[in-house]
C-alpha cells in the first residue's frame, strides 16, 4: 500500500511465512523506517546511510504494532512482517498515522487472515475547534496532540499529549475522531472488495478436551489458593511450583504435550483471575475496583545528585534523578522535518533485577524507549521555558521493582525529582494505569492495575496529568476495541486516583525547592544591546576567552543579545556577569571610575574604565596645575581614579583626573 497525505507518502508492505513457527506467542514484527531521501537529505555521520532506528521510528513502530496486534488470534503462529517506509516527506504532515492506515489496508487486501479494518487520525485543538490531522506548524498552537485508532464502532488505541485538558475534552476528541475514522474505514473496505485476495485457510488448533479437563481438575484448587497471595513474589512462586507439579504429573501419559499443558494452565489461570474479579468483585491483592495501592515517597535521596526521589506504589518502585546542565548539554535531534535541539529529556530504564530476572544488559529496547517517551510527554507541559529556567534538564527513572505501571511511577518520581532539583515546574504531575476485565455482559474498570491484571486483563490505559487536567494518554486493549462509555468511566476513575496521588506527593514535597543543589551549575541570563555583542566577544573572540579563563564560566550569546552565563558555582557566574555588564554598560557622565592607564601619548593618557572601554584623559585634565609632560603624572600600568566628563557622538569618552583631585581637596 502507498498512503499519502499532502506530499508525505508511506509504503507499507505485509509478508507472512508459509509455515507456523514453534513458539507460544504471535510472531508479529513491525518496523517503521524513514528514508532521509524522503526529505531531500543525506544522512549524517561517516557511513552516509540509515542506521539503527531513531526514537521517532521506534515509537511509530510501537504505534502500529499496538493497534493491530489485538486483531490476530492469540494462537496464530505464522510469522508476519509489516514494513512501513517513508518515501516522501513534505515536513508538514506526520507519517505515523499513514503507516497505521497502510498496515490495516495492506492486511485487508492480503491473504493473511486479518478481517478487521482499522483507521487512524491525529486530533489537535485550537481556539476551541478540533483539527483533523494537523500539520506540524498547527500543532505548535494546539492544546492537544492525540493519535486515535479505531474500528467502525470502537476505539482501539489512543496515544498523545495535551496541555492540561479536561477529561470531557478527551471524550469529545474521541467522538470527533470516530467520525473521521469511519470515513477512512469505508475507503479501505471498498479497496478490499475490489482487489482483496482470498484469505488462506487457518483455524486455531483445538485442544484435547480430556487433557483440558484433567489439567483443570489437578490445578484449579491450587491456583485459587495461589491467587489468595497478595504479595507478587509469593504468588508467583506458588504458581510456578504448581505448574511444575502439573507438568510432572502428565510427563508419562502425555510426553509430547508439554507446550499444550502450559497453554491450558495459562488459560485456566486467566479464567480464574477474571472470574474472581467479575464474580466476587475482588482483586488478586484484595483491593476494590477503585483503590490505589499504598504510596510512600522519599525526596532528596542522594546528597550529590541535583534532585532525586524514590516513589513507591505497592510493589512498584521508581528511582528518579534529575540532572541540570548547560546549553552544551542540549540534545541535537535529526528528523525528516528538520533539526532541533532538546533541552528537556526523560529516560526510562527497566533493569532485569526489578522483576527478579537474569538477562543480558544491552541498549534500551522498544519498551524502555516507549515508556520513557510517555513519561517525558506527561511532564513536558509543566517544564518552564528557557526564558525562565535556562537549563538543560535530564530526568532518569530507574525501576527498582515492578508490579504494574512503572511508567506512571516514573511520571510521579520524575515530577518530584524535578521539584527537589529546584526546577520551577508549573504544577506537579502524577500518573495512573487503568485496566479492564470484561466477559461481554459484565465489565470491571480497575484503578492502579497490577502486572497480573495487565497481563490477564483486556485494557491498559495510562493517564497522566496535574490537578488541572490531563497531560498525556496511552491506551491499548486486547479485545479489539472499547466503547467510549468505558473510556469515559476509566478517565473519571483515573482523575480521582490522580488527585489522590498528587495529595500524597504534596505531603512529601509541596513545591519546587527555592534553591538548587550546590552541585548544580549556575546560569545567569542577561539581556544586552545586540549592537554590543561584538564588544563582549572581542576581536577574534579575545574578550570572551579572557572572561572564561578568569572566571571559569561558559558564555553563550545569541543574535537577540541574550547572554547565558553558566558556571559551576554562583560566585564564578556572578563574577562573569559583572564583567559582561561592565563591557556593555554605557559610561555615565559625572560618574567616577577606577581604571588602569593603558597607553600614554604626548597629549594625554588612555585609561580603561570598563572592560575593553578606554577613555582619554587630556593632558590638561591630568592635574589642577599645568602639566608639562604626561609621564610626570601617570605612566602605563598606573591605577587612577577619573571622572567621565563627556561622550561624543562617535562614542569617544573624555575623562578627567583633575576633577577628582579638586573634589578631594574641597572641605567636607
Amino acid at each position: 500500500m502507498l498512503v499519502s497525505l499532502g506530499d508525505t507518502a508511506v509504503l507499507v508492505t505485509v509478508c507472512a511465512s508459509k509455515k507456523d513457527r514453534d513458539q507460544d506467542f504471535l510472531p508479529l514484527f513491525v518496523d517503521y523506517r524513514e528514508k532521509t531521501y524522503a526529505a531531500g537529505k543525506i544522512p549524517g555521520g561517516f557511513f552516509k546511510r540509515e542506521g539503527r532506528p531513531t526514537e521517532k521510528e521506534t515509537l511509530s513502530s510501537r504505534l502500529v504494532d499496538r493497534a493491530i496486534r489485538p486483531f490476530f488470534h492469540k494462537s496464530f503462529r505464522r510469522e508476519i512482517q509489516i514494513l512501513c517506509n517513508v518515501l516522501s516527506a513534505d515536513q508538514e504532515n506526520d507519517s505515523d498515522v499513514l503507516a497505521l492506515i497502510g498496515a490495516s489496508a495492506a492486511l485487508a487486501i492480503s491473504e493473511v487472515p486479518f478481517s478487521e479494518i482499522i483507521s487512524c487520525v491525529r486530533v489537535g485543538k485550537r481556539d476551541g475547534e478540533f483539527i483533523i490531522n494537523p500539520t506540524f506548524s498547527e500543532l505548535d498552537f494546539s492544546t492537544m496532540d492525540f493519535v486515535i485508532a479505531g474500528t467502525e464502532d470502537s476505539v482501539v488505541m489512543v496515544e498523545g499529549g495535551a496541555n492540561q485538558v479536561d477529561e470531557s475534552e478527551v471524550v469529545d476528541a474521541l467522538t470527533f475522531a470516530a467520525e473521521q475514522i469511519r470515513v477512512i474505514n469505508e475507503i479501505q473496505r471498498e479497496l478490499r472488495d475490489r482487489v482483496g485476495k482470498v484469505k488462506f485457510e487457518w483455524a486455531p488448533q483445538e485442544k484435547d478436551s480430556a487433557l483440558v479437563q484433567s489439567v483443570h481438575d489437578r490445578a484449579t484448587d491450587g491456583l485459587r489458593r495461589a491467587n489468595e497471595c497478595a504479595d507478587k513474589e509469593e504468588r508467583q512462586s506458588a504458581i510456578d511450583e504448581l505448574k511444575a507439579e502439573v507438568l510432572a504429573a502428565f510427563e508419562e501419559s502425555h510426553p509430547e504435550s508439554e507446550g499444550e499443558i502450559r497453554s491450558i494452565f495459562g488459560d485456566l489461570e486467566k479464567e480464574l483471575v477474571r472470574s474472581m474479579v467479575l464474580g466476587e468483585k475482588r482483586r488478586v491483592d484484595g483491593r476494590g475496583y477503585t483503590d490505589v495501592r499504598p504510596i510512600s515517597i522519599e525526596v532528596g535521596v542522594f546528597p550529590r545528585t541535583h534532585g532525586s526521589a524514590l516513589f513507591t506504589r505497592g510493589q512498584t518502585q521508581a528511582l528518579a534523578v534529575t540532572t541540570l546542565g548547560t546549553s552544551m548539554d542540549e540534545q541535537r535531534v535529526e528528523m525528516l522535518e528538520g533539526q532541533s535541539w532538546k533541552t528537556y529529556m526523560l529516560h526510562y530504564n527497566f533493569p532485569p533485577f526489578s522483576v527478579g530476572e537474569v538477562r543480558m544488559m544491552r541498549g534500551p529496547g522498544r519498551r524502555e524507549i516507549g515508556h520513557g517517551a510517555l513519561a517525558e510527554r506527561s511532564i513536558a507541559p509543566v517544564i518552564p521555558g528557557d526564558d525562565k529556567f535556562p537549563y538543560t534538564i535530564r530526568v532518569v527513572s530507574d525501576i527498582m521493582e515492578s508490579n504494574g505501571s512503572s511508567s506512571m511511577a516514573s511520571v510521579c518520581g520524575g515530577s518530584l525529582s524535578l521539584m527537589d532539583a529546584g526546577v520551577p515546574i508549573e504544577a506537579p504531575v502524577a500518573g495512573i494505569a487503568m485496566g479492564m476485565i470484561s466477559d461481554g455482559s459484565r465489565t470491571a474498570v480497575l484503578t492502579d492495575i497490577l502486572g497480573m491484571e495487565d497481563h490477564l486483563g483486556d485494557m491498559d490505559f495510562k493517564v497522566a496529568g496535574t490537578s488541572a487536567g490531563i497531560t498525556a494518554l496511552q491506551m491499548d486493549n486486547k479485545i479489539g476495541g472499547l466503547s467510549q462509555e468505558v473510556l469515559a468511566q476509566a478517565l473519571g476513575q483515573a482523575r480521582d486516583a490522580r488527585l489522590h496521588i498528587l495529595e500524597k506527593m504534596s505531603d512529601a514535597l509541596a513545591a519546587p525547592r527555592p534553591e538548587m543543589s550546590e552541585f548544580a551549575p549556575r546560569i545567569t541570563l542577561l539581556q544586552i544591546d545586540p549592537d554590543k555583542i561584538r564588544d563582549v566577544i572581542g576581536p577574534g573572540g579575545k574578550m570572551i576567552r579572557k572572561i572564561t579563563e578568569e572566571t571559569g564560566a561558559q558564555i553563550d550569546i545569541d543574535d537577540t543579545g541574550t547572554v547565558k552565563i553558566a558556571a559551576r558555582d554562583a560566585e564564578a557566574s556572578a563574577q562573569a556577569a559583572e564583567v559582561v555588564r561592565a563591557i556593555t554598560a554605557d559610561p555615565e557622565i559625572g560618574r567616577a571610575y577606577k581604571g588602569v592607564v593603558k597607553r600614554v601619548t604626548s597629549f594625554g593618557a588612555f585609561v580603561e574604565i570598563l572592560p575593553g572601554r578606554d577613555g582619554l584623559v587630556h593632558i590638561s585634565e591630568l592635574a589642577p596645575y599645568r602639566v608639562g609632560k604626561v609621564e610626570d603624572v601617570v605612566n602605563e600600568g598606573d591605577e587612577v581614579v577619573v571622572k567621565c566628563i563627556g561622550v561624543d557622538n562617535e562614542g569617544k569618552i573624555r575623562l578627567s583626573r583633575k576633577a577628582m583631585l579638586e573634589e578631594a581637596e574641597q572641605p567636607k
